[in-house]
């Protein structure tokens, strides 16, 4: 299957389906000699898992990674780091009603066109699952970048209509205090009671995640193709349910004037404002990249809903199975090991050109 390896020197190859035995990866290009924490692997997973509480879906599943391989006596060797994770707690039984029709919004009916067959057991690799692999890489990749001075604050800032108006970093802990990972206590529970009333009434909710990353030198990304705001929103897109990708002021520059929106050099070379997000010209400028990241409503509600079998008749599915009533909080480390995986990337494709 094309379309399951993602970056050019630090490269990530992704396999296996939600309800197989086990999913992994094969990371490619990871310089050597570099301590692993394998336990900081560990937790950023223990933060995408599905069963973390009542917010999420109830699939409980540890998510213990093993390294297979690209290790020798806890630092990497530069050769393959292949690793592997396994599905332990899932119930193929409860996919049975969708095998009678495409289910709306799903990659049901565009998987079975492409390909001829589709695995209907949680969406094969279509399914979310397969972002745990990404978590594995990003975590190895952000381990890296710590050691430059590169760091990530990746939150909730919107759920449904409750949205934190506030752009600040903000640390791992604090982001983590709320079980919808919004810092701001007072919004995070309006988020919280609004998941809990759209849960009750077997309904779905989209949201947004808003990242800064600090650090970045000025020189990274390419002017043409490879825009580093380019790479992201590649990055950010490839995660399920995005719908949309947004840099610095986004969309809100649409209302602004050149004057209002230019960010005035200083004579440090930073800039006294930041809407450019820090990417100019496709290239960091040294200023912190800020982004945006929407989420659409989950696709599967626990009510019935038409759609069409494979002879186009309607019929009425009638879905079960353990599902996230919003997947915005199990994403902030998604959208962090996405993020980590392009500065890595581009870092070391920096790195080459100027060797």
């Amino acid at each position: 299957m094309s379309g399951s390896t993602f970056g050019k020197i630090f490269q990530l190859t992704t396999f296996g389906e939600s309800h197989g035995p086990a999913i992994g990866g094969i990371i490619q290009g990871c310089p050597s000699g570099f301590a692993l924490d394998l336990e900081a692997i560990q937790s950023a997973l223990d933060r995408r898992r599905p069963g973390q509480s009542s917010m999420v879906s109830p699939r409980n599943e540890g998510d213990k990674v093993t390294i297979l391989s690209g290790l020798f006596r806890g630092k990497t060797t530069g050769t393959p780091i292949g690793f592997t994770i396994p599905n332990m707690d899932f119930r193929s039984e409860d996919y049975e009603e969708i095998k009678k029709g495409f289910r709306p919004s799903h990659a049901d009916y565009t998987y079975e066109q492409k390909y001829g067959i589709r695995d209907p057991r949680g969406g094969g690799r279509a399914s979310a699952r397969e972002t745990a692999c990404r978590v594995v890489a990003g975590a190895i990749a952000e381990q890296y970048l710590n050691t430059l001075g590169i760091s990530f604050s990746i939150f909730v800032d919107q759920i449904g209509d409750e949205k934190l108006n506030q752009i600040s970093v903000f640390t791992r802990e604090q982001i983590d205090e709320s079980l919808v990972r919004c810092p701001d206590p007072t919004i995070a529970a309006k988020m919280m009671a609004l998941i809990e009333k759209t849960q009750k009434n077997g309904d779905t909710l989209g949201g947004a995640i808003r990242g800064i990353i600090e650090g970045v030198p000025v020189g990274l990304g390419e002017p043409v193709f490879d825009k580093l705001h380019a790479l992201l929103g590649h990055a950010m897109l490839s995660i399920n349910a995005v719908k949309g990708v947004e840099f610095g002021s986004g969309f809100d520059a649409i209302t602004m004037l050149g004057s209002e929106h230019n960010d005035p050099f200083t004579q440090d070379f930073k800039t006294s404002s930041n809407h450019s997000g820090g990417i100019q010209g496709g290239i960091s400028n040294g200023m912190p990249i800020t982004f945006r990241v929407a989420f659409k409503p989950v696709a599967t509600l626990m009510k019935e809903q038409t759609t069409v079998n494979k002879q186009g008749d309607l019929i009425t599915l009638s879905p079960k199975g353990r599902h996230d009533v919003c997947v915005v909080p199990r994403a902030v480390p998604i959208v962090q090991a996405m993020a980590a995986l392009v500065i890595m990337d581009v870092h070391l494709q920096n790195q080459s050109t100027h060797a």
